[in-house]
């Protein structure tokens, strides 16, 4: 009998062993969210959000370092070429000017009386030259010091409207930093920022125009006045549009946000497909994204590049793909090379979510 009752417990701890097995097999295999690539020659433009500024957008700052005795304007202000608008403290530089002055006088009399020797044959040519030089090192010295007095004023380089007022009275500064920051009354351009692929197929951005909210019913025609050979931090380039038909500016001021639109070249779109910025990883340095078999139900990485970002996130990418694969979207970060995955039903509107 109890030979009978052992046998029955290995049978159920046998059965038991096969079940945990079962479900931790089954556990091994994540669901991803998968979609299926597709081509993007449909679209023949882009859109890039902006923000009107001034062509004279500048930062005007002192060109001597010390604290700052008083400012003299204020955001909003407007203010015409040569009005002072801030000064340092000038104390430090009317000294130095003072005891440099008083240098100047005792070295001018020296040279002069050598000078006036050196015309009577009563000197030498070596003391002649020693004086002159050291008089015109000492009017250099004058000169510069006279300068750095007269530059603890800050006058404005244009006609303009004060943008804002980086630093107050009583700040210490150093000579560069800006203090007031300034825009022109003239033309006004538009700037937006660029990926890179944009950047380097910039000679096939064509048409463009802008648009605001506050003008819903005008269009705006643009064309690039400039662009920085050098990307930002974000990796992304600067371009300024200038308007190239009229534009009232009393409604359209500096600061203002709107969307630029372009028109692409036909050759810019060639394989180009969509994907969800989702999908896409990066392993070392190289994008990528996976890749879903049906026949073996397993992932596989590829190599892409992406050539642009979209705000509504999704992405244009080239190489690596082709139109109708099915990618994972969802979950790259959890899946590795080869690993079996189950794609997550698709939703529908009796069975919302795919739960069902």
């Amino acid at each position: 009998m109890m030979k009978y009752k052992l046998l029955a417990v290995v049978a159920t701890l046998v059965v038991c062993g096969c079940g945990n097995n079962s479900k931790k097999e089954s556990e091994t295999v994540p669901y991803v969210k998968t979609e299926i690539v597709q081509n993007t020659n449909s679209v023949n433009s882009v859109n890039f959000p902006g923000k009107t500024k001034s062509a004279d957008d500048i930062n005007v700052s002192f060109r001597v370092s010390g604290p700052i005795l008083k400012v003299y304007v204020k955001a909003g202000d407007h203010v015409r070429k040569g009005q002072l608008l801030a000064a340092m403290d000038p104390r430090d530089y009317q000294t130095q000017l003072n005891a440099t002055q008083a240098e100047y006088a005792s070295i001018k009399a020296d040279a002069e009386r050598v000078i006036a020797m050196y015309n009577e044959e009563s000197t030498t040519a070596s003391n002649y030259d020693k004086a002159r030089y050291g008089l015109e090192q000492i009017t250099q010295k004058l000169n510069n010091h006279r300068n750095q007095l007269a530059d603890t004023k800050l006058y404005s380089p244009i006609d303009g409207y004060v943008q804002e007022v980086l630093h107050e009275g009583g700040e210490t500064v150093s000579a560069g930093m800006p203090i007031i920051s300034m825009f022109g009354s003239g033309t006004l351009e538009v700037e937006i920022n660029v990926a890179a692929f944009d950047y380097a197929n910039r000679d096939r951005l064509s048409s463009m125009y802008c648009k605001f909210d506050l003008l819903p019913d005008e269009l705006f025609p643009l064309k690039i006045s400039s662009m920085s050979a050098e990307a930002n931090s974000n990796q992304l380039y600067t371009v300024r549009l200038r308007f190239t038909g009229p534009y009232d500016r009393t409604k359209i001021t500096p600061g203002m946000t709107t969307m630029v639109y372009a028109s692409l070249d036909r050759d810019s779109l060639n394989e180009s497909l969509s994907i969800p910025s989702t999908a896409i990883f990066d392993a070392q340095g190289q994008s990528k994204v996976y890749v879903y078999d049906t026949k073996s139900q397993t992932v596989k990485s590829r190599n892409i590049t992406v050539k642009r970002l979209h705000r509504d996130g999704t992405a244009e990418v080239s190489g690596g793909l082709t139109d109708g694969e099915t990618i994972v979207v969802a979950g790259v970060h959890h899946i590795t090379e080869g690993q079996k995955v189950t794609p997550m039903p698709k939703s529908s509107k009796s069975n919302v979510g795919g739960l069902l």
